[in-house]
């Protein structure tokens, strides 16, 4: 695998994946029974912003430290304060840091709760490892995330959310991931699952969103923030995030979290938000 995250962490990216994420986490913190979290493509769990790869790219320039130079207004600014209160205690440091999706999990749950840190890249896995060796909540799996997650589901406690991030650096990623769900649904038809992807060619976006749309989720909604008025395939045009079985309240959530970070993140004054359901609850 050529990817690695370093090179983009902390990008608009990131933070509309971890918004949403601490978003999600702090509905399930809703509940005083414990939850367990699955992070399916986990990366090292931490960045250095000074560090050659984030240094090469400068993409965090455009993303979280934008948050920061272009605070958002007061009700916005208390939905993400539990994610920009995180990035900006590390990023305060010597060196600056960025929290990836496991740091930001483990910050964001409670004692009671677990989470599980699937990667595949070796280099990573070691240094997730690291990273989260004093924490008797975390367990930390090397290996492709396909093979391991039939075995992780359903938790315990019955409870909990898979966070799915792919490299999308494989043609048939999309496939891939919509035959994995289908499959987990079959074992933990309650779990909420986030998945993000990247906005590249638009005919592959709307193919996988009808795939998933078709798996049986409760509800299923779609958080997309395009950023060019014209779509190119050769450049990261925008993101979204479908979320399957997504908590209540977090459609008008992220509603007003796009009104803000769409214009934010715009290029050439193009930014806009797309915000809709693919399945709504289905009528007993």
């Amino acid at each position: 695998m050529n990817y690695r995250h370093a090179f983009h962490a902390g990008n608009f990216a990131d933070v509309l994946k971890h918004i949403v994420l601490a978003r999600i986490l702090i509905h399930l913190k809703a509940k005083e029974a414990p939850f367990r979290v699955i992070d399916t493509h986990a990366g090292t769990g931490l960045y250095n912003l000074e560090g050659d790869e984030a240094q090469r790219t400068g993409e965090w320039q455009e993303g979280v430290a934008l948050v920061g130079r272009q605070p958002p207004p007061p009700q916005v600014g208390e939905l993400i304060a539990p994610w920009l209160q995180l990035c900006g205690n590390l990023m305060a440091q010597k060196p600056p840091l960025y929290p990836g999706s496991p740091w930001i999990s483990s910050d964001l749950t409670r004692a009671q709760d677990h989470l599980v840190f699937c990667e595949k890249h070796p280099e990573d896995a070691g240094r997730l490892r690291r990273n989260f060796e004093r924490s008797k909540r975390v367990k930390v799996m090397e290996g492709d995330a396909w093979k391991l997650l039939p075995g992780l589901l359903p938790p315990p406690e019955r409870r909990g959310l898979v966070l799915v991030d792919p490299p999308y650096e494989q043609d048939n990623e999309f496939k891939v991931i919509a035959d994995a769900l289908a499959g987990a649904l079959k074992r933990w038809s309650t779990g909420i699952y986030a998945v993000w992807y990247p906005i590249k060619g638009m005919r592959e976006v709307e193919n996988f969103a009808n795939r998933l749309a078709a798996l049986p989720a409760g509800r299923t909604l779609r958080f997309e923030i395009s950023r060019y008025k014209v779509q190119r395939v050769d450049r990261l045009n925008g993101c979204g995030m479908i979320i399957l079985n997504p908590p209540w309240k977090l459609e008008d959530e992220l509603r007003a979290i796009g009104d803000y970070l769409a214009p934010l993140f715009a290029k050439e004054g193009a930014g806009f938000l797309r915000l809709d359901w693919l399945k709504e609850e289905e009528k007993r």
